[in-house]
């Protein structure tokens, strides 16, 4: 399979790309993104051939529809890492919350997050395809909490990759900052930045299309990708989950096959909700995907309104900071699908230029026929969390919670859900340990040993551990230092 360029093409790059030449140089044209040229089509049949296969049995075939150009064995060590998941044979447990309700539960990787289910697999790929072509690779990685642990993770030590990974300075859980603060290995540097999410990821897009920043790179004998979902390696491992949930809810005698879901997706960056899409444009029987936003709702208004409108606007910190978003990367990849480059180029660029842009009223039309959305404030999100946690002893995160809003304004009651719950319970402790128990104020430690107490859960020992391990990323920097202290790193 042939990858495309979202924004069409320019002089400098190829009309089309392999899945590799798309992982190690994710921004295209323009500043665009790479897309697939063709969705494999996966009907019925596919879906009944998988009834009773594992996550690892699926993941491959649908990797194989794709035709990818990476070799059976490394796909094959690349998913074996879901055998070191809490439970190899079920990765992504599927919870049954109350009626018509399900929580498709993300986070049983090693950082306790989303991201784990595609970083890890991904950073086996994209090493080995540096090590075949004997050409070493420095990954940018932005992160407004999960993105960062889980790259970090995936790449340290490994062959041919150095990882620089940029977060916002107070602008994540402690768990959070912990989980990146705490790596010491040799090919790792986590730089905090005295600003937003947004600032890092254009912070990002900038130093991915910046040639002198490739030329200064290429002296010291290294070429340029990124781990966040700009890059469509992290995309097409976030297919696989959306599948999967649906037939575990078959499997549960929830639905019959065929009978359409709704897949509600906390999202801030829009690659969890993306890899959704894709899932029901290949024939995943999908009803809507459900947006669902903390009070950043930037989503929310445009597929509301149509409007994408930045202007006059500034990031909001909210208790569910991983959401705490402007700039959603991943909705370019559904204007393009649904509008083509050109218009999407045109949007892209206003958005650019003029923060600000708006779809016509036939445009929103076809947007909503695919999406509804909702947003839920952080006190709201704590209701949700404590009302949930009392009437059916289910503990979620505050980015889990905004999908509990949505589900009542948003879904036909008759319809199921599939709600995605993107963070496990320990990496926003302070916000749950509020809702359950009204205690403000509280360190991340306390706050956990507080709902270990409340809720009989125990506190997993990788986060345990985080408290003791010793501080060795100490960097926090100005965003305008970002390259130079990037290149004295290297």
């Amino acid at each position: 399979m042939n990858f495309i360029q979202t924004r069409g093409v320019d002089k400098k790059k190829p009309q089309t790309v392999t899945f590799s030449e798309a992982i190690l140089s994710p921004i295209a044209s323009f500043g665009g993104l790479y897309v697939p040229q063709n969705l494999p089509a996966l009907g019925e049949e596919f879906l009944q051939k998988h009834l009773n296969s594992s996550y690892k049995e699926l993941a491959a075939d649908m990797l194989d529809r794709f035709e990818i150009d990476i070799a059976k064995e490394v796909i094959d060590e690349a998913l074996s890492l879901y055998d070191k998941f809490d439970d190899a044979s079920n990765p992504v447990p599927v919870v049954k919350v109350k009626e018509n309700l399900y929580i498709s539960e993300l986070y049983h990787g090693p950082t306790r997050a989303f991201k784990d289910m595609a970083l890890q697999p991904f950073g086996v790929v994209l090493s080995s395809i540096a090590q075949r072509l004997n050409e070493n690779y420095l990954i940018l990685a932005a992160t407004s909490g999960d993105t960062g642990p889980a790259a970090l993770e995936t790449f340290k030590n490994k062959a041919n990759v150095k990882v620089a990974c940029l977060y916002p300075d107070g602008g994540t859980s402690d768990v959070q900052r912990l989980q990146m603060v705490t790596e010491d290995a040799p090919n790792l540097k986590v730089i905090g930045i005295n600003g937003v999410f947004d600032d890092a990821q254009s912070a990002l897009k900038r130093l991915l299309a910046s040639q002198s920043f490739k030329n200064a790179l290429q002296k010291k004998d290294m070429k340029l990708s990124a781990a966040n979902s700009v890059n469509f390696g992290r995309i097409i491992f976030q297919i696989i989950y959306h599948i999967h949930s649906y037939l575990e809810l078959i499997r549960q005698n929830a639905v019959t096959m065929g009978e359409k879901v709704y897949l509600n997706v906390p999202s801030g960056n829009f690659g969890n909700a993306l890899g959704g899409y894709y899932a029901w444009k290949m024939g995943l029987p999908v009803e809507k995907i459900i947006i669902s936003s903390n009070e950043n709702n930037v989503l929310t208004r445009l597929i509301r309104d149509g409007k994408y409108d930045l202007r006059n606007c500034e990031v909001i910190g909210t208790t569910s900071p991983a959401m705490d978003i402007l700039k959603s990367s991943n909705v370019e990849r559904v204007l393009f699908d649904l509008f083509g480059e050109d218009r999407t180029k045109e949007l892209m660029q206003n958005l650019e230029e003029n923060n600000f842009y708006e779809l016509t009223a036939d445009e929103l039309t076809k947007l909503r026929e695919c999406f509804d959305a909702d947003f839920c404030t952080g006190e709201e999100g704590k209701k949700y969390i404590k009302e949930t946690f009392e009437k059916y002893n289910y503990l979620m995160d505050p980015h889990t919670a905004t999908c509990m809003k949505s589900y009542e304004t948003c879904s036909k009651p008759e319809i199921k859900t599939i709600a995605y719950s993107t963070a496990e319970w320990t990496k926003f402790s302070p916000v749950i340990a509020n809702a359950l128990t009204g205690e403000i104020d509280m360190k991340d430690i306390d706050a956990l040993e507080s709902i270990s107490r409340v809720a009989n859960f125990e506190i997993p020992k990788m986060i345990q551990e985080l408290f003791t391990k010793p501080i060795v990323q100490k960097t926090v920097i100005e965003k305008e230092e970002i390259e130079e202290e990037i290149l004295k790193f290297l």
